[in-house]
């Protein structure tokens, strides 16, 4: 009997051990499993000057001093800073019979202390004045009940990996508020509660306040981020800066012009495809220069329009065409306006393009007189003057200016020879018979890729001038796009060309997107500024080294900014619309981002 109850004893102990064993696992399961335990950091230690919070370091300030007077944002420089912190605000409102009180309180204290001095014969004190004036003066605000007061208190809890990196950033941020005379400290020996305080849970544990009217706290309005997004409009890209969307509608700033700037492979075709892709969704339409073949797959999945310029093409352009426009005012100048532009054509045609990309020998007074005549008596001979009713009979051709040079006195012979190669020469057909381009399309591009070298400026500069015409024959909400925009800018009659197009799309309700990776060479001239001064949009994404000053020069960027140019990853920049501008980070969807894309990596493993 002895033996059997000292078994079950031991039986007994077991049993129970393993329920306790049991009861601890069921305990730690169920404490694994409840959303506090899985969002909780793995630990905290508390300092007397910081913090530390799993793998991160943090450190709370608290702002004790203001200046007499806050303006208007003067917190936007913190909240806009690129560091990771947190910002709390805690406002208070106060009986304003207590506040007219104590203030009745404190003028009589302030008076007196004046008058004391005054009988001793001191020096004023300007503060003293000072005091009294503001205390008046917010007593008359509050009486009439212009003014509320309030209790206001700040607190600034920032983040880094690492004790160095945060005591960099403290002193950072101690520097941008002494800045605007706002002092603070470090919460010593208060972090817990400092942190507490930043939490989204409105406790505050610091209580750390300064007394402040209605004026005084609407300049703390904290959403003073830079923000881009409309109501209409496309999605450009993610707001780097509070991860908003930036949507935007380039046609309701003061012109729809937009230039990108950005080295090779920096995605500044990849971004315009898209702006393109989505802004036919809203029923604009797209009309494209492109000079690497870029962009037919684009156009074939939209059902676009692709005209391929070479050579050995059948498409035909015919530089003489006149727009068929309706505005009677344009319709009387359409004949003037178009000798005008037929003026820069053939002097880049005749002397601009020379080989070797140098210029040759411009065209005399004596020649431009006569070419001036020739381009008059062509139109003449096909029946078309000044008169707009005659605007509507076939246009003449190269061929028939060549004839006309060819029988004319003075340097008519020289000139027509000079453009024999236009018209039965190497580069004969392409531009020296009637039209047969239709632009009937939501998307429209042109594709100048197979033209020969010195033929591709004078080609980008006829497609935009048949281009110019179509708009002005017909206002729609359109874009046209120029890739490579800088071969245009390398010869002072198409750059002209360019930049009056930039300057009068407005008013036809178009929108020039300008397109380079050449930025030194387009910005150094004088119709490359000011092409870019009359485009309310410009987007810069990564630049080599040597842009980034000239472009920091021209939009006046931050150093941090600079910095940050020529170290944009892939799809970021800076996007500058109107007096606003942001770092975005372009996106797009997987279907857009198979139709548009041009990295050769992407597109081999699209075909596997």
């Amino acid at each position: 009997m002895p033996k059997k109850n000292k078994k079950t004893a031991a039986q007994i102990g077991a049993s129970s051990q393993l329920t306790e064993d049991q009861q601890i696992m069921q305990a730690f399961e169920q404490g694994i499993n409840t959303l506090r335990d899985l969002i909780s950091p793995s630990s905290i230690e508390i300092q007397s000057g910081y913090f530390r919070l799993g793998t991160k370091y943090g450190c709370t300030l608290y702002i004790y001093g203001y200046p007499r007077a806050l303006y208007t944002g003067w917190l936007s420089p913190l909240i806009n800073i690129d560091e990771v912190l947190d910002i709390s605000m805690f406002i208070y409102p106060v009986d304003t019979g207590v506040v007219m009180k104590n203030l009745r309180k404190k003028v009589t204290q302030l008076e007196a202390s004046m008058n004391v001095n005054a009988e001793k014969g001191r020096v004023r004190d300007p503060e003293l004045e000072a005091a009294i004036n503001d205390a008046e003066e917010l007593r008359d605000q509050l009486q009439v009940g212009a003014e509320r007061f309030f209790r206001f208190g700040l607190y600034v809890t920032l983040w880094a990996d690492s004790l160095d990196e945060l005591n960099f950033v403290r002193q950072k941020i101690e520097t941008l508020f002494g800045q605007q005379m706002v002092f603070s400290k470090v919460a010593t020996s208060q972090q817990e509660q400092g942190m507490q305080s930043c939490m989204p849970q409105c406790t505050d544990q610091l209580q750390i306040r300064r007394n402040m009217n209605t004026g005084a706290i609407s300049t703390s309005f904290p959403f003073t981020s830079a923000d881009l997004t409309q109501e209409k409009g496309i999605l450009y890209g993610i707001n780097m800066h509070n991860n908003g969307l930036v949507i935007f509608d380039r046609f309701s700033l003061e012109n729809a012009n937009m230039v990108v700037f950005a080295k090779s492979g920096a995605g500044k075709s990849f971004t315009v495809k898209l702006e393109a892709l989505r802004s036919m969704m809203i029923g604009n339409e797209i009309i494209i220069i492109d000079p690497e073949n870029e962009y037919q797959k684009l156009c074939d999945a939209v059902g676009g329009s692709y005209i391929r310029l070479s050579l050995n093409s059948d498409v035909r352009i015919n530089p003489f065409d006149l727009p068929k426009v309706v505005d009677s005012e344009d319709a009387n100048d359409a004949l003037r306006a178009n000798l005008v532009t037929l003026h820069g054509l053939f002097r880049l045609m005749l002397g601009g393009a020379a080989t070797n990309g140098r210029p040759a020998t411009p065209l005399t007074p004596n020649e431009e007189a006569d070419l001036d005549q020739a381009l008059i008596d062509t139109y003449a001979r096909a029946g078309i003057t000044s008169d707009p009713l005659t605007h509507q009979s076939t246009p003449p051709t190269i061929i028939n200016l060549y004839d006309t040079l060819v029988h004319m006195e003075g340097t008519g012979p020289q000139l027509a020879q000079r453009l024999r190669k236009y018209t039965s020469g190497t580069f004969a057909g392409i531009f020296s018979q009637q039209s047969n381009v239709d632009i009937n399309n939501q998307m429209v591009v042109f594709n100048i890729r197979d033209l020969e070298d010195e033929l591709r400026p004078v080609a980008m500069y006829i497609v935009l001038s048949h281009i110019w015409n179509v708009v002005r024959a017909e206002q729609k909400r359109r874009l046209l796009i120029v890739d490579e925009a800088w071969q245009l800018m390398q010869f002072e009659d198409s750059a002209n060309f360019l930049f009056g197009l930039a300057k009068r799309a407005r008013k036809y309700y178009l929108g020039l997107t300008t397109i380079t990776q050449d930025v030194e060479d387009f910005m150094s001239t004088k119709m490359g500024r000011a092409i870019v001064s009359n485009s309310s949009m410009q987007l810069l994404l990564k630049q080599s080294s040597s842009a980034v000053d000239v472009l920091s020069d021209v939009f006046k960027l931050t150093d941090e900014e600079k910095k940050r140019l020529a170290n944009f990853p892939v799809g970021q920049g800076l996007f500058f619309a109107g007096s606003n501008h942001v770092h975005i980070q372009i996106i797009a969807s997987e279907t857009e981002e198979s139709l548009i894309t041009t990295n050769p990596g992407n597109k081999v493993q699209q075909q596997r």
